[in-house]
């Protein structure tokens, strides 16, 4: 039997550190790299990152919408992006953000956390929009497969506040009864956002990891991350994209400053390193 993504997750949070990095090849991202908008310089984009980063970074994680807007040539370069870092050895979060009920919920998590499934990934995001009942069959695909998934809760962005703040308690509590009694983690992670000035939930019994989006270009930090999540420090997965991906030229000293300035603060370090990495 395989190790359980909770298992896994550990395994790479503690040989690399904690620190998510995305795959974002937009418009702008190619055009900032010098290379065409289309199949062909995303895919040596995506390759590029690939090859810079999945020896340094816990979890890469792909923005599935990138590629999709290529229609299947997008798709085909997707499923080689998976497939690399998988041989590479690095966990792979796929960005989709799905959300549906029923047949429609089961056959996106056959598409994505099937064994057999050529985007078969570690773990994806979720959007409990239709109620966290609705996200049931993907949560029981993941455990079937040993992987994992992360639910919407407290997003980054600002206009999220006002419907996310009614209903992040009953995500929070959802996720945490899936989780209860697994360890290292449960497979059911949430999203909170590192730019949040406060949490008004307590994240302790959770028993899942939290990916925390929003270091770098939307303005959280480091510090930020450890003074927003310190209780539950040994569980948060900073994530980071734009403030990496803007010049290829700098994408390893970059992936390596913030993994190592995420790594002292999330240790307890709070003066943070101050290393080469920084250049």
């Amino acid at each position: 039997m395989n190790d359980s993504f909770g298992t896994r997750l550990r395994a790479r949070l503690d040989e690399c550190g904690p620190l998510c990095v995305g795959i974002d090849p937009s418009p702008a991202l190619l055009d900032a790299w010098g290379l065409d908008d289309s199949p062909s310089g995303l895919e040596r984009f995506s390759r590029t990152v690939v090859e810079t980063v999945a020896d340094v970074a816990a979890v890469v994680k792909p923005q599935s919408a990138f590629f999709e807007r290529w229609g299947s040539r997008g798709i085909a370069v997707l499923e080689r992006t998976i497939a690399d870092l998988r041989e590479a050895g690095t966990l792979v979060l796929l960005d989709v953000k799905r959300g549906d009920i029923d047949s429609t919920m089961a056959a996106y998590a056959e598409a994505y956390l099937d064994r057999g499934s050529p985007l078969a990934v570690d773990a994806i995001t979720l959007s409990p929009y239709l109620g966290f009942g609705s996200l049931e069959g993907a949560i029981t695909s993941a455990v079937a497969n040993d992987a994992g998934v992360f639910v919407l809760a407290r997003t980054s962005n600002p206009e999220a506040a006002g419907l996310q703040q009614l209903v992040a308690g009953q995500v929070l509590a959802g996720a945490a009864a899936a989780n209860a009694g697994r360890t290292p983690f449960g497979p059911v992670g949430v999203v909170m956002g590192a730019t949040l000035p406060e949490l008004e939930h307590s994240l302790t019994d959770l028993n899942g990891p939290i990916l925390a989006p929003g270091l770098g270009a939307q303005g959280a930090t480091p510090a930020d991350v450890a003074r927003l999540f310190g209780p539950v420090r040994h569980a948060v997965l900073p994530s980071v994209s734009r403030s990496v991906l803007a010049d290829p030229k700098r994408l390893r000293t970059r992936t390596l400053y913030y993994r190592d300035e995420c790594t002292a603060y999330l240790s307890g370090d709070l003066t943070g390193p101050r290393r080469s990495s920084r250049s």
